[in-house]
């Protein structure tokens, strides 16, 4: 199937969205004529590449529409599953837990995952956070990508899901130079934390890498 001349995709979005040539013109920051001369003399030949990312982002459509790079999608082969876990990890005063199993799977581009964390795809799962214990960082109901081969790994600064007394919980932790000792952090100052806890009072099930949620 040949693809539409950007001219003439351009003319056609514009009508069918309401809106004028010389409107869009003036949305790029061009005179009032740009856009007319581009769609009926062909002058600019080509529409520069921020005036076609901003037309294509204000209209909504495939940037490839008005001349720019086709974007080619994921192909199954370049993508992985994470398992998504029963575990609920409290942000806030802890949960028990009784056990973990599959629930159900993520698919993740393996490009995009990679950039995310070098973990293995087994060595990820998916769990949802309940309480607000680290609000903002994390809120109620967030579902969270947790890194699990970071628990045998050097500990570090951030966010992890660890469990302390057969409790589960999500918290910041902060290396301090002392050996042998660890902060727990909560964000949310109205919960407490424990600043130069033993390091061996807790045990560490992953680091947080990545939060989606649903906006309200």
């Amino acid at each position: 199937m040949l693809q539409e001349d950007p001219r003439a995709a351009l003319r056609r979005i514009a009508r069918e969205r309401g809106e004028s040539l010389a409107g869009l013109s003036r949305f790029i920051g061009r005179n009032d004529a740009y856009l007319q001369q581009f769609v009926t003399r062909g002058s600019p030949t080509r529409l520069e590449a921020e005036d076609r990312g901003r037309l294509a982002a204000y209209l909504r459509i495939d940037e490839a529409l008005l001349g720019g790079p086709a974007i080619s999608l994921p192909q199954p082969e370049d993508m992985v599953e994470v398992r998504r876990l029963n575990i609920e990890a409290a942000a806030g005063l802890g949960r028990m837990v009784d056990g973990e199993y599959a629930v159900g799977r993520f698919r993740f581009e393996r490009f995009w995952l990679r950039q995310i964390s070098n973990a293995q795809p087994e060595e990820l799962s998916i769990i949802t956070f309940v309480g607000d214990s680290m609000a903002p960082t994390i809120n109620d109901g967030d579902d969270g990508l947790v890194d699990q081969s970071a628990a045998g790994r050097r500990l570090r600064d951030g966010i992890y899901v660890l469990r302390q007394d057969e409790t589960l919980m999500v918290k910041r932790l902060a290396v301090p130079p002392r050996a042998g000792t660890i902060s727990i952090i909560s964000d949310n100052p109205a919960y407490p934390s424990w600043p130069d806890s033993p390091a061996d009072s807790i045990d560490i099930l992953g680091r947080v890498v990545w939060i989606g949620r649903k906006l309200n």
